[in-house]
């Protein structure tokens, strides 16, 4: 009743008494004397004040008619002087743009501080995506844009960090991030994994075969592994693309659905690659990898493997070993023994993070990217596994909220289908913060799905950087504001004048230089809905938290990343039996035998 009260009734109150006035101007006028209108009106002013002594209306057609007739003319000059009101904005002729206050960021704070994100150092966003009026509804994916030295991960990426309300995966050069917040995390009863790059041997294990199931992440693995192997340039003829893409999704398919489980890892796939050999000069000849598919093809014809390794088959002997040449180059560096080691089994649990508090730290370095791409492989996986067990196992959203921070976004890789993935995490409980040197590194790395990226980030930050491009999207998107401006002129002659002239005119709310040469600690704001603020960018020292960090105290809060380091030892069950035999041949490699005519004899 109340809603129903503040929008019908309150607003028309005034109109039902200009009804009611004007019904006893016509009871005025209707008993007013006079043979004509003149005589009446001036009769009726004289004795107007008889009509308002009676409150109640009368039962006159005529005193109703002039009642509605009034009120009804003010609704109108009211309705079209405010539709006129907006083509016309006194001040705001050139435009309306100014920056936002403490007022129209108060809806979307919680009440509670460590329920919130930290956007600046006097903004913050509630982590309830679905507050009780949904017009304040806002994801939490955001885009920081800062140049180096700008303080992306002293001023934002740490703090979010510290508020310890949701599950964090985190890409961090170099390490600082996991030392400094690691201890913290820890006493916050989270669940840290690691993988390191930068040294293998103080990494968990990854092995992104792992979390291949079906057919369709068979497909979804092959695309991202060849979106981000492809090296610097453009990848060449699409038909050695599609080429490979048969060969890795046969053999993939074969360690999945065929191999042990201890040998379902990508070290399979380079053995098998490795020892695939091809010979020109006999279309006939088979290879290991060879007789294995056709001992396949017997038992199970109709297996996705085969079929796709008899497309790949259909290459004449010159093409298959140009396809091979391709593949060894793309998966050189699984080749390594420390990543071959690795990648032998999982340990970083990705489909898992949604389940409970967990922190996943990727540890890159900033000057070699050798080993970037495999964090756009995991996050490919990631992101897709996280959508798929928020829909089947908990229908439709995680019960921890998943928050992904990728520093340097734009050196660790491409995951495919990015922007579509964007636009649907949020209802999964997850969130994406991309951090950026500069806006047109996005666009280098998605081409054309780079503005649809940018488009599902309801927040994007700047703190500072002078990147041409990226300062004047960001002052056009702060809009125009209307100024005034007084010229002064002065005539002389035979006698001197004088005048004063008052003009608006627009001027941009930032311009391009204001924003190149804004102060260090500032920053600025834009959430989409909102007017952007322009504000003092968050210190690290005032958060509750500050002082569980290794920055405020080294010696207590310092974080051993060692302890989180395993390697799995195959140790013999005492209580199993085991056949020892003695077997004595010049070459146990098997792959090197291509004289066995049996098919059979690889099954």
């Amino acid at each position: 009743m109340s809603d129903k009260l503040k929008r019908y009734i309150l607003p028309n109150l005034l109109y039902l008494f200009l009804f009611w006035v004007f019904l006893k101007i016509g009871t005025a006028y209707r008993m007013a004397e006079g043979t004509n209108f003149g005589q009446k009106l001036i009769k009726m002013i004289e004795t107007i004040g008889h009509a308002f002594e009676t409150i109640a209306p009368g039962f006159y057609g005529f005193d109703w008619l002039i009642g509605l007739i009034g009120a009804v003319t003010i609704w109108l000059l009211v309705y079209f002087k405010a539709k006129n009101g907006k083509k016309f904005r006194k001040n705001e002729e050139y435009g309306s743009a100014r920056w936002g206050t403490a007022k129209d960021i108060k809806p979307f704070i919680d009440p509670k501080f460590e329920n919130n994100v930290i956007l600046t150092g006097t903004e913050f966003l509630t982590i309830n995506t679905r507050p009780k009026n949904p017009a304040n509804a806002r994801n939490l994916n955001c885009c920081v844009i800062g140049s180096s030295g700008s303080g992306k991960t002293r001023f934002w990426l740490t703090p979010q960090l510290l508020q310890a309300h949701s599950s964090y995966v985190v890409v961090d050069p170099k390490g600082g991030i996991l030392g400094q917040v690691g201890a913290f995390l820890t006493r916050k009863d989270y669940k840290i994994k690691v993988f390191n790059s930068i040294d293998f041997s103080m990494s968990m294990h990854y092995n992104p075969l792992a979390y291949v199931k079906t057919e369709n992440d068979i497909l979804k693995f092959v695309n991202a592994l060849i979106a981000n192997t492809k090296g610097d340039g453009k990848e060449g003829d699409e038909f050695w693309t599609k080429a490979e893409t048969l060969l890795y999704c046969a053999l993939i398919g074969y360690i999945v659905f065929e191999a042990p489980e201890e040998e379902r890892n990508i070290n399979t796939l380079v053995e098998l690659i490795n020892n695939m050999e091809v010979r020109e000069d006999d279309e006939n000849f088979k290879n290991a990898v060879d007789y294995m598919f056709d001992g396949l093809a017997k038992r199970k014809p109709d297996h996705f493997a085969v079929r796709q390794y008899a497309k790949y088959k259909l290459a004449s002997g010159k093409t298959a070993k140009s396809i091979l040449i391709s593949c060894g180059a793309r998966l050189a560096p699984f080749d390594i023994p420390q990543l071959r080691e690795i990648m032998s089994y999982d340990e970083m649990e990705l489909d898992c993070m949604g389940d409970r508090k967990t922190a996943t730290f990727f540890i890159i370095s900033d000057t070699d990217t050798t080993y970037n791409f495999i964090v756009a492989l995991a996050f490919s996986q990631m992101f897709n596994l996280l959508c798929e067990r928020a829909d089947n196992k908990y229908g439709g959203r995680l019960p921890c909220h998943v928050r992904v921070l990728w520093d340097e976004a734009a050196n660790t890789g491409q995951v495919p289908n990015l922007e579509k993935l964007v636009a649907v995490i949020r209802s999964r409980e997850i969130s994406l913060c991309l951090f950026l040197q500069a806006q047109s590194q996005l666009k280098a790395l998605y081409k054309d799905h780079a503005e649809t990226i940018m488009g599902n980030m309801d927040s994007v930050i700047f703190l500072g950087g002078r990147e041409h491009s990226t300062i004047k999207e960001i002052s056009e998107a702060l809009g125009k504001e209307t100024i005034s401006m007084y010229t002064d002129s002065r005539t002389r002659g035979q006698s001197e004048s004088y005048g004063q002239n008052l003009q608006r005119l627009g001027k941009e709310l930032m311009t391009i230089d204001e924003l190149a040469t804004m102060p260090g600690n500032r920053c600025i704001l834009q959430l989409r809905g909102l007017r952007p603020f322009y504000s003092l960018k968050y210190d690290l020292k005032k958060h509750p938290n500050y002082g569980q960090t290794a920055e405020a105290d080294k010696k207590r809060n310092a974080f051993n990343p060692v302890r989180l380091v395993t390697r799995r030892i195959k140790r013999l069950d005492p209580n199993e039996l085991y056949t020892v035999y003695d077997v004595e041949v010049e070459d146990d490699d098997i792959f090197n035998y291509d004289d066995i005519d049996d098919p059979d004899a690889f099954t």
